[in-house]
């Protein structure tokens, strides 16, 4: 059964953590505020069940805790950083910055990032934009778990793609999504609790359609958004080699099938082309297209429109990319965060490693 647990508990042990690993406090704070809000939004696999894969790494050397992250190159609306083997929760708000202080200046800002690491869930980096009249965009490649359309192998990362689009009266739109039909971190939800998925996540060895959510550990495959070749997969293959391409090749990141490994137990790919995992942000100034009032009035009345669209029988209402994310935020903030037993004790083990407690 799961336990609830609020977010100044979760907020203060996982701070302490990311200084048991030698960041500073401002990197502390950062790296903390981007992990859990994950858990606020209900995308509990890049939560705190994350947290002792980033000290796994750490331990292995592959995360840098004191990172000097810099611009290696720029123009007036570009740039590309080097993370410096950062954590990525700390290297992608750094970019994003720079993509905003650039937008301020000419209009937009983008800006690709080699040597970096996981970097949370894409949505936080975007949303970064929004309160400034803002339109925020943040991609990543990552872990090789995804076979093209017709490969057995596995190639490309679940390289989600975030865009953040400020409102008026209404909340921002929002869409934050990987580009496989389910995220990895939905299968090890799946396996913490003993069941298989869906049909068209994920193929076995041989390529062919699985259930088994352990898939992954014997050889197997995640699917692009789609699922096959008649539902469209070959969409959800161009969608992840776009962000493959934009956040690594672009950045000279390491791609498709030698992109780092999140899990620390697995080696390093040999003869990788780049360095670390990339990353690609954008930030566009609103009123460098048409005045932000107008704009963000004719967004109210967008997501109003569609929110009132016939919904079909048996649903209460169409809903707006963000909403359920923004309600379940509410709802975390006052009633806590739940947390399956597996990842409680594993949270208490990656405590214990700096000698903090988890359950004080």
């Amino acid at each position: 059964m799961e336990k609830i647990f609020q977010y100044e508990q979760l907020y203060s042990f996982t701070h302490a953590v990311f200084i048991g690993m030698g960041c500073s406090l401002e990197h502390a704070t950062i790296a903390t505020k981007v992990l859990l809000s994950a858990d606020l939004r209900g995308i509990d696999s890049h939560g705190v069940a994350r947290l002792s894969g980033y000290v796994r790494l750490w331990q292995a050397g592959r995360i840098n805790a004191k990172p000097n992250i810099q611009i290696i190159h720029e123009t007036p609306s570009t740039a590309v950083v080097d993370g410096d083997q950062g954590l990525g929760l700390v290297v992608a708000p750094f970019a994003m910055e720079i993509a905003m202080q650039k937008a301020a200046a000419v209009g937009t800002g983008w800006v690709a990032v080699q040597n970096s690491n996981h970097f949370g869930i894409a949505g936080y980096h975007a949303m970064m934009a929004i309160e400034k009249d803002m339109i925020g965009m943040a991609m990543t490649n990552a872990s090789a778990l995804v076979a093209p359309t017709f490969s057995k192998e596995k190639m490309l990362g679940t390289n989600p793609i975030a865009v953040a689009i400020p409102a008026k009266d209404q909340p921002p739109f929002v869409a934050d999504f990987a580009t496989t039909t389910a995220a990895n971190g939905k299968l090890e939800i799946l396996q913490r609790k003993g069941q298989d998925t869906p049909s068209g996540w994920v193929q076995d060895l041989q390529g062919q359609s699985s259930t088994d959510a352990n898939i992954l550990k014997k050889d197997g495959a995640l699917l692009p958004l789609g699922s096959d070749r008649e539902h469209g997969s070959h969409k959800g293959y161009a969608l992840g080699s776009i962000v493959d391409i934009f956040s690594a090749v672009l950045s000279g990141a390491s791609y498709g099938p030698w992109a780092p490994p999140f899990p620390a137990y697995i080696p390093m790919p040999d003869n990788m082309p780049g360095k670390g995992l990339g990353h690609f942000l954008g930030a566009m100034r609103v009123d460098a297209f048409r005045p932000a009032e107008d704009f963000k009035n004719h967004m109210d009345h967008w997501i109003n429109r569609f929110r009132n669209a016939t919904p079909i029988e048996g649903q209460e209402k169409v809903i707006i990319p963000g909403d359920p994310e923004r309600e379940m935020e509410m709802i975390r903030m006052k009633m806590g965060i739940p947390l399956l037993p597996i990842i409680v004790e594993d949270l208490e083990k990656t405590g214990a490693i700096f000698e903090v407690s988890f359950n004080k």
